[in-house]
């Protein structure tokens, strides 16, 4: 056995679990901030612990940005009381929001972060087919969804859960479609290989910008985030698949939200905007130094940090869908214009490699 790779992998994989748990943590903070400047607000600026507080111009700072907000909202999930009413199906329903977060954690699992550290790949698991694995996984996360729905047996959280199926089947069409003209550019599924192949050719968002466009909308609708949150929609539906849930286990359905914001954006970063490479100083070839690692890894989040406000600016500037139209969107635009994508890109391929 290879113990090197054993405990490589281990410390990447608490290294990016890590990570995530904390981009999760302070999206939400981030998200109330934003919202806050939208509407001419000040946001969270008071949850600070006492010693925080008697650290010098320092713990007034942290505490003004509202950066303790986080540890306490933690805090009180885990002290509240956890109710499951009474008429609820209570095997699925405790169930329901641990596959709702899991799949968006598992997809991280192939995205490459970073070029090479150690003489080791900045990726946890560096599959041949690591977009199929992906687009495998995340269509899971949705039967929690749905379970959650059934499982609470009340009227609002069913309808959620229907909703938030029929969106899903929608939307994963199309964004499935949208990187197809990706890999027939770069002639392999591995995720390591397309970020090599925009290092030496340029990033892919400017080759193909319709599949960008269809795949970032078509995230959205995936991650239930406005203006494609129909399953949750407060002004018809309550609070949609979570009506009945309290404490740790509604915490978890926002910690899948959450996660798979940041599955999504990671995936938007590795397809269409090179990944970890920067076509300057040197960023664009494998590290051949710790500094230079770090900074590639660096790079990687910065990009990801990007769609992460993108996809919080969002939601506080664009209003909901009604329900036909996000399916008319999905089966009537979108699919037509991916199919038409794919015929275009081997057209010019075939072309290109004829001459």
């Amino acid at each position: 056995m290879d113990w090197n790779f054993v405990i490589f992998s281990a410390v990447k994989i608490a290294a990016v679990f890590a990570v995530t748990m904390t981009f999760v943590a302070y999206a939400v903070l981030v998200e109330r901030k934003v919202s806050a400047f939208i509407q001419d607000r000040v946001g969270p600026n008071r949850t600070a612990p006492p010693l925080a507080l008697k650290i010098p111009f320092l713990g007034k700072f942290l505490q003004r940005w509202g950066i303790f907000q986080p540890l306490a909202d933690g805090l009180k999930f885990l002290l509240k009381e956890d109710f499951t009413p009474s008429y609820v199906r209570t095997a699925y329903f405790w169930l329901a929001p641990a596959i709702a977060c899991i799949p968006a954690f598992l997809t991280l699992a192939v995205i490459p972060f970073g070029s090479q550290f150690g003489g080791q790949k900045m990726v946890i698991a560096d599959l041949n087919v690591g977009i199929l694995y992906t687009f495998g996984i995340v269509s899971l996360g949705v039967y929690g969804i749905v379970l959650a729905g059934w499982a609470s047996n009340s009227k609002y959280p069913f309808l959620g859960g229907i909703r938030s199926s029929a969106q899903m089947i929608s939307y994963e069409i199309a964004m499935g479609m949208s990187v197809i003209p990706v890999f027939m550019l770069v002639g392999d599924l591995n995720l390591s290989e397309v970020i090599k192949y925009q290092a030496d050719h340029g990033w892919l968002v400017l080759k193909q910008p319709l599949a960008f466009v269809i795949f970032i909308v078509a995230a959205f609708a995936e991650t239930n985030r406005l203006p494609f949150d129909l399953p949750e929609s407060e002004t018809e539906l309550v609070g949609g698949y979570h009506t009945e849930y309290s404490s740790m286990k509604f915490a978890l359905f926002f910690l899948g939200e959450y996660a798979a914001m940041i599955s999504a954006s990671a995936m938007m970063v590795t397809l269409f905007f090179g990944g970890w490479t920067l076509p300057f100083a040197g960023l664009d070839q494998p590290a051949h130094s710790i500094l230079m690692g770090i900074a590639q890894i660096l790079v990687f989040i910065g990009k990801l940090g990007f769609f992460m406000v993108l996809f919080i600016w969002v939601r506080w500037m664009l209003p909901r869908f009604r329900y036909d139209q996000l399916m008319d969107l999905g089966w009537r635009r979108f699919i037509p214009l991916a199919l038409a994508n794919i015929v275009v890109t081997a057209v010019v391929l075939l072309i290109l490699n004829s001459k």
